[in-house]
């Protein structure tokens, strides 16, 4: 587990980056019942309800977010807060990975004395 860091944007301290595998809205959490979500879309009053509803009344949910339309105090069990622009351009969202590009190298000349392992390896093979 690591310690969850948002920068930019007031997070509890103690707050854990531990996303669940079946909970889409359980990033991670501070205490077993205060829980943290993170998202860069917009969330619809419908879309603050319905997780006020699946996060129900023995847990709290910090939900940060580009945006929101409603009004926050709403949801006694959430607090909403949106991501600062500051923040959202500095970040790279949307990504499903973040793979580096590989390029293949050109081989080091075989140096005197050094086992050759694969006959392209050797001086003046194909290369």
């Amino acid at each position: 587990m690591d310690k969850f860091r948002f920068d930019g944007v007031d997070c509890a301290e103690a707050d854990t980056y531990e996303p669940s595998d079946s909970v889409y809205w359980q990033h991670g959490h501070s205490t077993e019942r205060d829980f943290i979500y993170v998202t860069t879309q917009h969330l619809s009053a419908d879309q603050l309800q319905q997780l006020s509803d699946e996060v129900g009344t023995e847990r709290t949910l910090l939900a940060l977010c580009g945006s929101f339309r409603g009004k926050a105090d709403r949801y006694p069990n959430l607090t909403v807060k949106k991501i600062p622009k500051e923040v959202l351009s500095r970040c790279e969202w949307g990504h499903d990975d973040y793979s580096l590009k590989v390029e293949n190298l050109p081989q080091a000349p075989v140096k005197p004395g050094q086992q050759v392992l694969f006959d392209d390896a050797k001086p003046g093979g194909p290369r």
